[in-house]
């Protein structure tokens, strides 16, 4: 039985339309009150809640359990294969080495009119959270995607946090990245508890000014309860790809990109927009040919046939206006032309442009970072970056003819607004 068919964007009704557009997007409506009992919980008493929590999995659980000792990342890296551990420093090297292209200056400033000058400075914060997947969703890749950002931004204190298993032993890769990564303390905690605990702060985990990372639905709930208290990257969501491709496109190639990305769960939404019904149909042809072989084949089936579409669109104009307004997470663009097309992208959380590039080398090791907005949340949020890690605050010097020049427009408009003593502020330094 066919999972995926081919269908026309301009014969598409509006309400499966936005059943594209919205794929599964993360509610956390019916986990919001749970997960804000447990925020609250470990506001009011620290790292008991998660003591409690985890012992489960160890009944004399103490304070020190919480916290990965250098012996304990030390038995890692012996435990770790050597080639995982050379290539986790190799991805590595290219994640500092994008990331490092973009820091800032670290000072400008301009003459705005004679006598009045106006800058920036760039400073990184103090101390920032990273919330590492671990238990049955391990990703040492996040780890590095996560940490070195900040390294390079030049926080001073990376407090990271991971789900522990039995016996609260914490993923030997994990470790492993976090340390090649450079994060300063790791915290075998996870879940809600774990960004409570880094929002607010306790005996055993400092607190940050910023939380980022991936993590499931109680994760991003947390998230959003603390957000204002701390800052927070976007919200995550489920995993999406969406390939644009004309009749250039090798079909087998786009097939396999399309299966690769909703092979992540259930929820995970791909889409293919082609200009060519040929690629359209030959793509379709291999998904329904080949899905009943592979491993993850059930939950394959369910994302192709609730998330996912294979769509023809009239022409180029049509299928990039499709593209923009679906925002996709992972953008690739198989045409002949990928780079004129560029131009046209507004809305994409990271964009892997030719035959060669297919999203997994944006996963793993190209260097840019795979922590990306979801569910159309790319029109809003750019991808994790430096500036995820730095402030900006603005300064201005003026000479007392410098202020002259903009007495009148100071005095009239505070005036105006009815804040009478902020004009004095400027009409006293003339008396």
């Amino acid at each position: 039985m066919s999972v995926i068919k081919p269908e026309r964007i301009f014969e598409l009704t509006e309400e499966r339309k936005q059943t594209i557009l919205k794929r599964s997007m993360e509610d956390i409506s019916s986990i919001y009150l749970d997960v804000r009992d447990i925020v609250m919980d470990i506001q009011n008493r620290g790292d008991e809640v998660s003591i409690d929590h985890y012992r489960k999995f160890k009944e004399d659980i103490s304070r020190v359990d919480l916290v990965v000792t250098k012996e304990e990342t030390e038995k890692a890296y012996e435990s770790l294969d050597d080639n995982v551990i050379k290539e986790l420093k190799n991805a590595a090297k290219n994640i500092e080495k994008f990331h490092r292209a973009q820091l800032d200056r670290e000072m400008w400033s301009m003459e705005v009119m004679e006598g009045i000058l106006a800058g920036r400075l760039t400073r990184p914060m103090d101390a920032i959270g990273a919330y590492l997947p671990g238990r049955k969703a391990i990703y040492p890749s996040s780890v590095l995607m996560d940490v070195i950002p900040a390294k390079v931004a030049g926080v001073e204190k990376i407090v990271t946090c991971t789900p522990p298993d039995m016996g609260m032993v914490a993923s030997e890769a994990t470790l492993v990245a976090a340390d090649i990564a450079g994060a300063d303390i790791v915290i075998k905690i996870g879940g809600p508890w774990a960004i409570a605990s880094m929002a607010y702060g306790t005996d055993c985990v400092p607190k940050v000014d910023k939380i980022v990372g991936p993590g499931n639905k109680y994760v991003t709930a947390a998230k959003m309860i603390v957000f204002g208290q701390i800052d927070i990257d976007s919200p995550a969501g489920p995993s999406e790809v969406l390939i644009l491709a004309d009749k250039s496109a090798d079909p087998r190639l786009v097939a396999i990109d399309f299966i690769s990305q909703v092979e992540h769960d259930e929820d995970a939404a791909g889409v293919l927009v082609s200009t060519s019904e040929q690629l359209a149909e030959e793509v379709c042809n291999i998904i329904n040919d080949e899905i009943d072989d592979l491993p993850r084949k059930e939950i394959m089936r369910e994302a192709l046939i609730n998330n996912s579409a294979v769509l023809i669109a009239k022409d180029m104009d049509q299928a990039i206006d499709f593209t923009n307004d679906y925002a996709a997470e992972h953008l690739q663009i198989v045409t002949e032309e990928p780079f004129a097309l560029l131009p046209r992208i507004k809305h994409a959380g990271s964009i892997f442009m030719g035959p060669y590039a297919p999203v997994p080398v944006g996963d793993y090791a190209s260097g840019t970072n795979h922590v990306l907005p979801t569910g159309q949340c790319a029109k809003m949020f750019s991808g994790l970056s430096v500036d995820d890690f730095i402030k900006k605050p603005t300064f201005q010097y003026l000479t007392k003819d410098g202020l002259r020049k903009l007495k009148d427009t100071v005095t009239t408009l505070a005036e105006a607004e009815g804040l009478f003593m902020h004009a004095r502020a400027v009409r006293e330094r003339f008396k």
